[in-house]
């Protein structure tokens, strides 16, 4: 199959673009998310016409946020865009008129490092997307896993913390509000409150306000060496690497790959993770470990996985 159209759908935007047999995207667009549910489907049609205007494509592949069935067909749940059992293949193909899989975001995005980044040389991965939230995809013997009803994957949701803190998706002590960005900033916040004279380069930088420290502002006293800046560093760290140890025993994968906006601080957030990953891994330095690196195709590695699953069927 030559060359299909991978379609990323976000809550503010949908990206798309023509990807090639070797990962190259050769064309680009991207359009606001309509606030309408309804006519998200349409913008997402359009774009796809769009380029196929101007390439000759076979198949499309929409990476979608929230609940997939296992069909790949339907969107059972997504709340950043209010659908509920949205019959997205079908509604997509009559108007685009050509075959198109469905597929959650993120494993599309894990698809993508899978097949053409950071996890290229191995058959078995898991991928952790450190943003506002955590998301992530599995691969096991070279196929994304889905599980029985096309759901697996939501590792954000794993429970740490017994009835910890709150989390939007309703439970409480959600791994994501630990791990995350929303969680670096609020480690940050707390910090520069209570310790003024070691939190004032965070406060330098935020105008001396404590409770609306951003997590760009907590990388930046990171990387000048700051030493609380570290600090929350090694405390979102430390509970991402007692995240992947537990990933580790379910699914003992060759490499996880940090991705998401968090991952763009490169180092600062990937030794600290290594680090607390070996501390916690059971079993310690008498088993195999798998390696903790970033990935490395960035926010068009859901355009491109998508893509290439819609090449796969």
């Amino acid at each position: 199959m030559g060359l299909t159209i991978g379609v990323d759908v976000g809550g503010t935007k949908i990206a798309a673009g023509v990807v090639d047999e070797n990962g190259t995207i050769l064309a680009r667009t991207r359009v606001p998310t309509p606030a309408d549910p309804q006519w998200a489907v349409g913008a997402i049609a359009d774009a796809v016409k769009e380029l196929r205007s101007e390439h000759d494509v076979t198949a499309v592949g929409v990476g979608a946020p929230g609940y997939i069935d296992r069909n790949r067909s339907t969107v059972l749940m997504a709340p950043n865009i209010a659908w509920e059992n949205e019959p997205l293949k079908a509604r997509i193909e009559d108007l685009v008129h050509l075959p198109t899989v469905i597929e959650n975001d993120a494993n599309a995005a894990a698809w993508g490092e899978f097949r053409f980044g950071a996890a290229a040389s191995h058959q078995d991965m898991v991928m952790v997307t450190v943003g506002t939230g955590i998301g992530g995809g599995i691969v096991i013997d070279g196929r994304m896993h889905r599980g029985s009803f096309g759901v697996a994957g939501e590792i954000g949701h794993l429970n740490m913390v017994p009835d910890g803190l709150p989390c939007g998706c309703g439970s409480k002590g959600c791994w994501e509000q630990y791990g995350s960005g929303r969680a670096l900033r609020r480690y940050g916040r707390e910090a520069a409150a209570a310790d003024p004279v070691r939190g004032k380069r965070l406060l330098e930088l935020n105008e001396g306000v404590a409770e609306t420290i951003t997590g760009s502002q907590i990388t930046q006293a990171a990387n000048e060496g700051d030493p609380l800046a570290l600090d929350v560093y090694d405390e979102l760290a430390d509970w991402l690497g007692r995240g992947l140890s537990d990933l580790a025993s379910l699914f003992d994968p060759a490499v996880f790959v940090l991705g998401g906006g968090v991952s763009d601080s490169g180092r600062l957030l990937l030794d600290p993770v290594a680090k607390a990953f070996e501390k916690y891994l059971i079993g310690g330095v008498h088993r195999p470990r798998a390696e903790v690196v970033l990935a490395t195709i960035g926010s068009a590695a859901g355009i491109i996985g998508a893509a290439d699953l819609a090449r796969q069927d």
